[in-house]
């Protein structure tokens, strides 16, 4: 019996490692940084709402599947930097979400109460200054991210205004 259990852990070992590589070209400490930003970012998320009382089953499925579709994300950049013969897009993804991360565990631990360095609380709000998508001068006008399109409007509204 127990050697049937260790036969199951070394295949699934084996699966694992060969999903991983296959994946993402390997394990780097790039990629094992983010794994570690995602749970804790993930951990502070559900310690923040249940804290406020505002822990709900739907928003942790949606944070959980979000936390998923980064990693297929960085698989994909993998794949597009093997079809180009790079290593340039994967590890430009991976510190996006690594930088993602760490300002939503900063976040978090804000809403828990814990107290921010004043340079901790800065560089949050220079982040979420830098969120808004740019307008992206290849696409149609209907085809811009909402918050483009939102700007866009808002910003017709107040020449309108000002034009009356």
């Amino acid at each position: 019996m127990g050697d049937e259990v260790s036969q199951i852990i070394r295949v699934a070992a084996t699966a694992i490692g060969a999903v991983v590589g296959y994946a993402f070209g390997g394990w780097s400490v790039l990629i094992h940084l983010l794994l570690i930003l995602v749970v804790v970012d993930w951990l502070t998320g559900w310690a923040a709402a249940w804290m406020r009382g505002e822990l709900k089953s739907r928003k942790g499925f949606h944070g959980a599947t979000r936390k998923v579709a980064i990693f297929a994300i960085v698989t994909i950049a993998h794949f597009i930097d093997a079809a180009l013969n790079l290593s340039v897009f994967q590890d430009a993804v991976v510190f996006f979400y690594i930088a993602n991360e760490l300002l939503s565990v900063i976040e978090n631990a804000g809403k828990m109460g814990l107290p921010m360095p004043d340079v901790l609380r800065n560089a949050v709000g220079i982040f979420e200054s830098k969120r808004k998508p740019a307008e992206n001068p290849v696409l149609i006008p209907e085809a811009q991210p909402e918050a483009v399109k939102e700007e866009k409007s808002e910003e017709d509204e107040k020449v309108g205004h000002e034009q009356i």
